[in-house]
């Protein structure tokens, strides 16, 4: 069987002649225009209207996301302005605040492309020019000032599958994307990532989403305007009250996107393609959401295969920096793990995470142009699928990784 996976902005074709293969692929839904759905939700909140909540002489900070989320940010910020010029609002008392968490700043360039007309608009979070706003559980939430001295706070988001939130998206934007090192690190920590409740696709009884959703209330997000998306594209949007939107697009996502698996294999291959497999950091997670999500198809020694571009390296981050430099200094995945139970600093959690996965099974990468780095951080790298595969194995492919929940 020869089947496409992704790979960069293209794809690349994997023929596994001498294996089993079954191809996972999930509903996927059908494509929703973004402006379209974005107007639609804008006129139909959860929660009262945009128009409602702000006054003609406020200030206000909206966070969208960074170059690593494909959210239409243009789009959602078209209609957030425009919700606000109806209240009076005008463009100069609107800053937007990149949500960039511990990641790399994006380029002026990147900007551009990511805001269109509203890149003037635009200033890139960074961690160090945070002030405190509150405390939940006795951690500080910290915020960039522009953030904390806004009137009012909006955010932009994607509710996608997420390793730790169960879905992203709503409060999760403001704080951790505009957030300090203090509520990164208690989130991304393995006191907290570690708790049961804590897994892919999960949003209610879920630890680490009741703490951002308390953090957004402590930061005061008033609104957020959201998307999901799938395999077809965007699939749905919802605006207002952050956790009724996440909700909302969690249960559209689950819809589109889960496949039940019964069996176990050999190899799982898992697709990534852009923006997600620039670099390594953000390309592991498909392995982790194969290994550790609802259902694990993989039998005891199996193998990740991810063909990812790579063209970024581990990636130029805080996190991504802290993310190779636990990897490539460690001498195993057990000793990696059990170091990093004890802790570790904030943008650390991907290697704790990919730890976890190194113990039971191998991760190669694949197609990549940074082999080395790969080798470098406890995985292997091959040329190509096929080269990562020994004959006569049952695979599954996943071409949409990030897109596709397996459920038993």
């Amino acid at each position: 069987m020869t089947v496409r996976v992704p790979l960069g902005d293209g794809t690349v074709e994997v023929s596994l002649p001498e294996c089993s293969v079954t191809v996972c692929r999930p509903p996927g839904g059908e494509a929703d225009d973004p402006s379209e759905a974005a107007a639609e939700a804008i006129a139909d909140p959860h929660g009262p209207p945009l128009r409602q909540l702000v006054d003609p002489d406020e200030t206000v900070a909206i966070v969208v996301t960074d170059v690593t989320r494909a959210t239409p940010d243009d789009v959602l910020l078209d209609h957030l302005l425009d919700g606000l010029a109806s209240a009076g609002v005008h463009r100069e008392q609107v800053t937007v605040v990149v949500g960039l968490g511990l990641h790399r700043p994006m380029t002026a360039q990147e900007i551009e492309a990511a805001l269109g007309d509203h890149a003037d608009l635009a200033v890139n979070h960074d961690p160090e020019e945070t002030v405190t706003v509150g405390t939940v559980d006795g951690v500080d939430v910290d915020v960039h000032e522009t953030v904390a001295a806004a009137d009012r706070v909006l955010t932009t988001g994607m509710v996608e599958p997420h390793q730790y939130a169960g879905f992203s998206g709503g409060a999760k934007t403001v704080v951790i994307g505009a957030g300090g090192e203090s509520q990164i690190g208690y989130t991304h920590g393995p006191d907290l990532i570690g708790q049961d409740g804590v897994r892919l696709g999960r949003v209610d009884e879920n630890p680490f989403r009741s703490f951002l959703d308390r953090a957004g209330d402590c930061v005061g997000v008033d609104f957020c305007l959201n998307v999901t998306h799938g395999p077809a594209g965007i699939l749905d949007a919802a605006a207002g009250d952050p956790r009724a939107v996440v909700r909302h697009l969690a249960a559209s996502a689950r819809d589109a996107l889960s496949v039940e698996v019964t069996e176990t294999y050999d190899a799982v291959v898992a697709g990534v393609g852009a923006p997600k497999d620039a670099n390594l950091y953000q390309a592991t997670r498909a392995a982790t959401y194969v290994a550790l999500g609802d259902f694990d198809p993989l039998t005891d020694g199996g193998r990740i295969v991810i063909p990812a571009a790579l063209q970024e390296g581990v990636g130029a981050g805080t996190g991504e920096r802290r993310f190779y430099e636990w990897l490539s200094g460690a001498s195993s995945a057990e000793d990696l793990y059990a170091t990093m139970a004890e802790g570790y600093e904030p943008g650390a959690q991907r290697a704790f995470v990919v730890a976890r996965v190194l113990r039971d099974y191998d991760v190669w990468v694949t197609d990549s142009q940074s082999p080395d780095v790969v080798e470098e951080c406890l995985m292997h790298a091959a040329e190509s699928v096929e080269a990562a595969i020994d004959p006569s194995s049952d695979v599954l492919v996943v071409p949409d990784a990030l897109d596709t929940l397996l459920v038993g």
